[in-house]
């Protein structure tokens, strides 16, 4: 069993296969940016901050940046399905391992539900009369059996709906840029006429903006996950670090950038109908509603299928370092089946409470894992500083990835997320959101170091 020593690592991923192949990884890095948040909860960042939401974007994208580059170092040095939790186990201890690890577990398995039941109302709304809860049970068995035979199955569903997201967001560039430059038939350029409100809600509404911007974002850390399934995970991780930059700039400032600049910010449509659907609408696209639905129904279960595998390799991971029940560390065919059957169940427990207690336990638990993403972050910013140290000392040859101007720019990702603790404070949804999660990493925090005081040491 592994020491309380912070220098201890942790165990390798020995049963998992290899079955990620690079063109999986790299569509996975491409896709696992777009999410369904993007396409529709950017709606409310822009009724609130305005022409403005391009700022913020700008501001969380670039501590985004700073976070998959730290990320990316680590698992380039020390690949591993546990990613984060795995190096705050080695860089901090093994409570550090814990908390950052089951932490990320309920919140991915919480999303695998709330994304069945996004998908669930897009469908019932082309077939009305059916039951949301059928359609999330179906696609929960579609996706545990997907990942329950294989991980290359993952690695296919995920390559193509990636590949109809990419497709999607920059044919919508395309046209959104056309429009603008005045070429697109049929249109006329707006210039800047609805730019010249830049800040319409004032800092309230860009410190809004910046909230929703930040946590659209989330799911970036997948693709650490998956590449220790990879054949090449060194190469897989660098490659997808170092395009992160140009991947967020094109795919989430560009497109806000190209809607805020299409259509004017205080729009019905843009909060009614979603960003994207009311800037193509504003150029005369027929049909532009449905297949903006259809582009997020795949987002949707494109995003439940990465949950559901991200849930089950973290699970596993934390297993394998003894930090939970030992069945869901056994390995069949490379694929953790029973850590994937009880994300799956979690996930669908989310949903029965959905229906169950929308009023009380429901709310409750979205609190909870309101600000999940942001203590993953600073785990992994603080497990950064200590291990690049080491790695300079005892390994510098597995320093494949460097995190930019170390350690200064760590300090100031460090400095931004605290920044952001304190935006959430000032906001009273956002508040309750804070504290709920930071009662839940309290008690897993504590439950881990009574682990770690518990175990024998080496």
């Amino acid at each position: 069993m592994p020491s309380t020593s912070v220098e201890t690592p942790p165990k390798p991923d020995v049963s998992l296969s290899h079955g990620l192949k690079q063109r999986h990884l790299s569509m996975i890095a491409l896709g696992g940016v777009i999410g369904a948040g993007l396409f529709v909860g950017s709606g409310a960042g822009i009724a609130a901050a305005g022409p403005s939401i391009v700022l913020a974007y700008i501001l969380s994208g670039l501590l985004v940046m700073l976070v998959m580059r730290m990320l990316g170092e680590m698992s380039a040095a020390y690949p591993s399905s546990g990613s984060f939790s795995a190096h705050a186990e080695r860089a901090i201890g093994p409570w550090a391992g814990f908390t950052a690890g089951w932490s990320f577990w309920v919140l991915l398995c919480t999303a695998v539900g709330l994304e069945g039941i996004g998908a669930a109302k897009i469908v019932t709304g082309w077939l009305p009369g059916t039951p949301e809860w059928a359609w999330v049970a179906l696609f929960m068995v579609v996706f545990c059996g997907a990942n329950l035979a294989a991980v290359k199955n993952f690695g296919e569903f995920e390559f193509w709906f990636a590949a109809l997201k990419v497709g999607a967001i920059s044919l919508f560039l395309v046209l959104g840029v056309l429009a603008i430059a005045g070429v697109l038939p049929g249109t006329d350029s707006p210039g800047a006429s609805n730019l010249t409100d830049f800040l319409p809600g004032g800092g309230e509404g860009l410190v809004i903006g910046l909230l929703a911007s930040v946590f659209a974002y989330g799911g970036l850390e997948t693709v650490t996950i998956a590449a220790a399934e990879s054949e090449d995970p060194v190469k897989g991780v660098a490659s997808a670090v170092r395009t992160a930059m140009w991947r967020i700039a094109l795919f989430y400032i560009g497109s806000m950038a190209v809607v805020v600049t299409l259509v004017p910010w205080d729009s019905a449509a843009v909060v009614e109908k979603g960003p994207y659907v009311a800037a193509l609408e504003h150029l005369g696209i027929p049909g532009a509603g449905q297949v903006m639905n259809v582009v997020v129904l795949v987002a949707l279960l494109s995003a439940m299928n990465a949950n559901i595998y991200g849930s089950s390799r973290i699970a596993y991971s934390l297993v394998q370092r003894g930090q939970g029940p030992k069945a869901l560390g056994k390995v069949s065919g490379g694929v953790p089946r029973l850590a994937v059957l009880a994300s799956c169940v979690f996930g669908f427990v989310c949903v029965v409470l959905s229906y169950w207690r929308p009023d009380d336990v429901f709310p409750w638990l979205l609190n909870m894992i309101g600000a999940v993403i942001l203590v993953v972050w600073i785990f992994i910013a603080v497990s950064q500083l200590r291990l690049r140290r080491r790695l300079e000392r005892e390994a510098p040859q597995k320093l494949v990835v460097r995190m930019w101007a170390f350690p200064v720019l760590t300090w100031i990702a460090l400095a931004g997320m605290a920044s952001i603790f304190v935006l959430m404070v000032r906001e009273p949804d956002t508040r309750v959101q804070l504290y709920s999660t930071g009662g839940m990493t309290l008690v897993l925090a504590l439950i881990g170091y009574a682990w770690q005081k518990a175990r024998p040491r080496n």
